[in-house]
């Protein structure tokens, strides 16, 4: 009887790519299951060097690699396993052991906050994705389905490979603004198979590949209706509203309000404890319709005024257009990639 039939099927998925193919596996010493820190059982490596020399990373650990767990039988675990592609330099023989901590740090945070990913998410990694690079711009992330890999079936249910793609700052602002698909596609010309190079610069400085971004931005506006942040509070009292945001979040919240609000889509900023919803409408009202739910229904014509009060800096704004409306902006303690609070403040 096979023992490991979903890693069997893993190794499968990769043998039309590499064959007989030896790679660089990184095994986990201290396996989750048994009260070990990282998530992933293995991740193996393949070094390749084409269309760009590059490292080929393949997570183990997402899905059930063993027995049937889980009561879905169509969806293996999660549902997927993290491949990212590095580039490499010819000359390298080992691959970077950063890279696998990133996957590492990836599926740590699926298994402590319950939530997934999927083709099209994306996520602002507070620092390089590089973790000793504070020089490089690259410091958000996007997934997309594997281009060679794709997804496959298993004896516990289908695995997508999902592929991890580093994003500059910049692209990350036109994402957010847009949405994955169209900024992935406007991209890929400068990204065979979506290889990162913690090296490169924004490619929005290609003035071709901005005008192509920001044209998306202004036919298709921004697809994405839901922010998970830090902070959304509120305090109200007799005709006076008061919205509390993060600093460090607050200027992507006024990004996606650009691309939502004109387009008639509503923006939904989501914590752990509130719910807070902007919905666009022809007249200013907020409604508390639950507790913990706040929706404050926007008038087109007073975003650029809401927008602005936005910055990612520590200050009270009086929304003159919204009566009774004040934006509070307040500091946000900043967090590595366990969660632990690293002393640095934003705002």
């Amino acid at each position: 009887m096979d023992e490991s039939p979903g890693w069997d099927a893993i190794d499968a998925a990769l043998r039309p790519l590499y064959g007989d193919t030896e790679p660089h596996h990184l095994a986990t010493l201290l396996k989750w299951a048994v009260g070990g820190p990282d998530p992933l059982d293995g991740i193996s490596v393949y070094a390749r060097t084409e269309p760009v020399p590059h490292w080929h990373f393949v997570s183990y650990g997402m899905t059930e690699l063993y027995e049937k767990e889980s009561e879905d039988p169509d969806e293996s675990g999660w549902g997927f396993e993290f491949t990212f592609r590095l580039v490499r330099d010819p000359a390298e023989e080992t691959p970077p052991v950063w890279a696998a901590n990133l996957l590492q740090n990836l599926g740590r945070y699926v298994f402590q906050s319950g939530n997934w990913f999927e083709a099209g998410h994306h996520m602002n990694v507070n620092g390089p994705v590089a973790a000793d690079r504070d020089d490089s711009e690259i410091r958000a992330v996007t997934f997309v389905e594997d281009p060679e890999l794709g997804t496959i079936s298993t004896p516990h249910g289908k695995v997508v490979f999902l592929q991890v793609v580093g994003l500059a700052s910049e692209e990350y602002d036109a994402l957010r603004r847009w949405n994955a698909g169209g900024l992935m596609a406007a991209l890929a010309p400068h990204l065979p198979l979506g290889v990162t190079d913690v090296d490169r610069r924004s490619l929005l400085a290609d003035p071709e590949v901005a005008r192509a971004v920001e044209e998306g931005i202004a036919r298709d506006g921004s697809s994405g209706g839901l922010l998970f942040v830090s902070t959304a509070n509120w305090e109200r009292d007799a005709g006076s509203t008061t919205l509390k945001l993060g600093a460090l979040q607050a200027p992507a919240i006024a990004d996606s309000l650009r691309g939502r609000i004109p387009f008639g889509r509503e923006l939904i900023l989501q914590t752990d404890d509130t719910i807070l919803a902007f919905r666009p409408a022809d007249a200013f009202a907020v409604e508390e319709p639950a507790d913990g739910v706040l929706e404050v229904h926007l008038p087109a014509t007073a975003l650029d005024e809401l927008a602005a009060a936005m910055p990612a800096t520590a200050g009270s704004t009086v929304i003159a257009s919204l009566p009774g409306l004040t934006v509070e902006i307040v500091p946000t303690a900043m967090k590595d990639r366990f969660g632990k609070e690293t002393g640095e403040v934003v705002g």
